[in-house]
């Protein structure tokens, strides 16, 4: 098969892309044209609607809607409120202590709950107030709060290690997992540490110095109520690590467990669960769309051969592999900005999987590397989802935002790089866990 006829492919779909077409809709039209061309009709149509059917028939799969449906029990369950309290042991005496407590909460958030969006808004609308009250300049608070939220889907549980898990060929979800700890808390230290910079060069933009101390008991109170809530990375993740059970049924621990601590805080009734319902079925429709839709674009691009052709491109400009991880976090960087985290996942780990593997990276990195990647494109403008929610909800334009987070996007970047170039960072837990 004459691998230019994959390039049609990426035309078609980007001029889709162009005229406003939904990018589900895009991913499969474009396939299905494109296999017209290349064999009868009927084939073609049947071919393409087998690949969307066996691309979501998988168990790992399972897990994407049942931590989606976690992730909405959490993010009414008044689990936030407990989190941040928790956050304030730790950060509450330093200037800018909400910022500082709002990144802390997000990572919190984040590892109980994989969603980045869930974090920003649960987290960011609850703090808004005290940002407000304190006189804090509320721009540097809503990129704090934008920058550090992707860090739930790094740190684990996380839909999108799932979806790469599937499409990279059954790499394992459990060391997955493990691998994402140190670079999500590596990219929320790094919010924090351009917190404090804005604040050391104009201290003003904390606003009124209000700090927040507990005495002993009240510490322990915190710790206390917010131990259910932290105890279900234990549930998730202990449970994987020990081989209690897969990730599939992790999801439904996770599950079970977020109704009952929901339940117990009395936050939650028929009617809230009537809605979480509803959104999760949403959400989870669009996103097994798009695999399906994505699972039949990666049937055309093997069908077509166009990642040996960007393969042997890449490999014949440069065999230097500093060189090679450079190009490809560029172009995923870049790709992260117009593309959604699932559908990018699905659509370049098929072509950048092998040129990785071929200089002698390990999935696992990769799947840290390419999530890294396209967790700042949830931040960016145009089509960052975090942005879009962090702005809503604190009222301050996306131009504002987008200014102050610039440090921020550079201080992950650096964190990025050294994700890329130190294995280390991403490998060193699942390793000593026995998972790769």
């Amino acid at each position: 098969m004459d691998a230019s006829i994959g390039i049609y492919l990426v035309l078609i779909f980007g001029a889709l892309i162009a005229l406003g077409v939904p990018i589900a809709i895009s991913i499969g039209v474009s396939s299905v044209i494109i296999l017209i061309s290349t064999m009868p009709f009927t084939v073609a149509v049947s071919t393409a609607g087998q690949k969307m059917v066996t691309g979501i028939d998988s168990f790992s799969l399972l897990a994407v809607p049942l931590f989606i449906l976690a992730g909405n029990i959490m993010n009414h369950g008044g689990i936030a409120n407990r989190l941040i309290r928790f956050a304030y042991i730790f950060v509450g005496r330093i200037p800018g202590a909400v910022s500082h407590v709002n990144i802390v909460a997000n990572m919190l958030f984040g590892s109980v709950s994989g969603s980045a969006v869930a974090a920003v808004a649960a987290v960011g609308k609850t703090l808004l107030p005290q940002v407000q009250k304190n006189g804090m300049d509320v721009s540097l608070f809503t990129a704090a709060n934008i920058a550090s939220g992707p860090t739930g889907q790094i740190i684990p549980p996380s839909n999108g290690m799932i979806v790469y898990s599937v499409v990279s060929g059954g790499t394992s979800i459990g060391a997955l997992f493990l691998a994402g700890y140190i670079p999500g808390i590596l990219m929320g230290l790094a919010s924090m540490i351009v917190v404090a910079i804005y604040l050391k060069i104009n201290p003003a933009l904390a606003g009124d110095r209000v700090v927040v101390k507990f005495t002993f008991k009240e510490t322990c109170q915190i710790i206390w109520q917010a131990f259910p809530s932290l105890a279900l990375i234990i549930v998730i993740i202990g449970g994987i690590i020990a081989g209690i059970y897969t990730a599939t049924e992790a999801a439904c621990a996770a599950v079970v467990y977020a109704l009952i601590l929901s339940v117990i805080y009395k936050q939650i009734d028929l009617k809230t669960l009537k809605f979480i319902a509803k959104d999760t079925i949403e959400i989870s429709s669009l996103v097994l769309f798009l695999i399906g839709a994505s699972s039949a674009m990666s049937y055309v691009l093997a069908y077509t051969q166009l990642p040996k052709l960007i393969s042997d491109t890449i490999l014949g400009i440069t065999t230097n592999e500093i060189v090679i991880l450079l190009i490809i976090n560029i172009v995923l960087l870049i790709v992260g900005m117009f593309m959604d985290l699932t559908p990018a996942l699905l659509i370049f780990t098929p072509i950048f999987l092998p040129i990785a593997t071929a200089i002698g990276m390990h999935p696992v990195h990769f799947g840290i590397m390419i999530m890294f990647n396209l967790c700042v494109g949830i931040m960016t403008p145009p089509v960052g989802s975090a942005l879009f929610v962090g702005c809503s909800i604190s009222g301050v334009s996306i131009e504002s935002a987008t200014r102050k987070l610039l440090p921020f996007f550079a201080a992950i970047f650096i964190v990025l790089m050294l994700v890329t170039y130190i294995p280390a960072l991403s490998m060193a837990i699942p390793t000593w866990a026995g998972m790769i």
